[in-house]
């Protein structure tokens, strides 16, 4: 196994990410080089996805996988970032023939749960997967888990804000980071994670994937470098439509800078056949 760099957070039925970084992804790193920079969109094909009440959904994971009970959630945000993700990358039909029907809330939930129970086999230094144990895994694993399904090529990682916002140019990223205890209630549908007071001082509740959608707005300083302040990125997360604003979240770009060492950002991509 690799030198891996690994940290590990609590799961629970809403957060499930761990920070795993590979150093041999920095091969497939591609640096900033100057490339124009606009607001791109990048919005997914399936419904907002609902990690939570599986049972009220009609979702019986005793049903899913051999052996296993029924559970009300699951920390299954990679799974589900993992499942928004590649609804960008292919169209309807395409999906289909994977199993993952973009008309169908429920279908899709199930989908990213099979997903998720992938990516925890790819995680091989965890201890547990799922099914049985709800033990969370990585941006790394559910991006093995598309590879190896064949819906992706290769993937590679952001490591800086130009990047981040370059790589939004092409599509959407898998983005990992720390999920901080002010950050389950937003302010307003419109506000940004940022307007949340004192939120910085508030504990870290777990690890949490979501999909980057968009790219909103891009602003430089008068000396022509990123202002990371008035740069603003839009991330779907898989709480239900009621969540946010239709299921969506919006950050400054300097939320990303002031916890990069705690985040990846990871690019599932179709270079070769596309």
């Amino acid at each position: 196994m690799p030198d891996l760099e690994i940290k590990q957070y609590d799961v629970h039925p809403r957060l499930g990410r761990h920070l795993v970084l590979d150093p041999r992804s920095l091969a497939y790193r591609r640096p900033y080089t100057g490339q124009p920079l606009k607001p791109a969109e990048w919005e997914p094909a399936v419904p907002v996805l609902d990690q939570q009440d599986l049972l009220a959904q009609g979702i019986r994971t005793s049903e899913m996988f051999q052996g296993t009970d029924d559970v009300e959630a699951l920390g299954s945000c990679t799974g589900n970032a993992g499942t928004e993700l590649v609804s960008v990358l292919h169209d309807a039909k395409t999906l289909k023939s994977a199993g993952l029907d973009v008309t169908d809330s429920v279908g899709a939930e199930k989908w990213a749960i099979g997903l998720y129970s992938d990516a925890s086999h790819r995680d091989q230094w965890l201890d547990q997967t799922w099914p049985n144990i709800d033990c969370g895994s990585s941006g790394l694993g559910v991006a093995k888990a598309l590879r190896s399904r064949g819906l992706i090529d290769q993937y590679g990682h952001a490591t800086t804000g130009l990047e981040f916002c370059r790589d939004l140019q092409h599509g959407g990223l898998l983005a990992g980071m720390p999920w901080h205890q002010a950050w389950f209630e937003p302010v307003g549908a419109s506000a940004l994670l940022d307007d949340i007071p004192d939120w910085d001082k508030s504990p870290i509740a777990g690890g949490h994937e979501l999909c980057v959608t968009a790219l909103e707005k891009v602003r430089t300083t008068a000396t022509g470098r990123l202002d990371h302040k008035n740069t603003i990125i839009r991330l779907r997360n898989h709480w239900t439509r009621s969540w946010g604003d239709n299921g969506s979240f919006r950050m400054s770009l300097d939320i990303y800078r002031r916890l990069r060492k705690q985040i990846d950002l990871i690019q599932p991509r179709l270079d070769s056949s596309r």
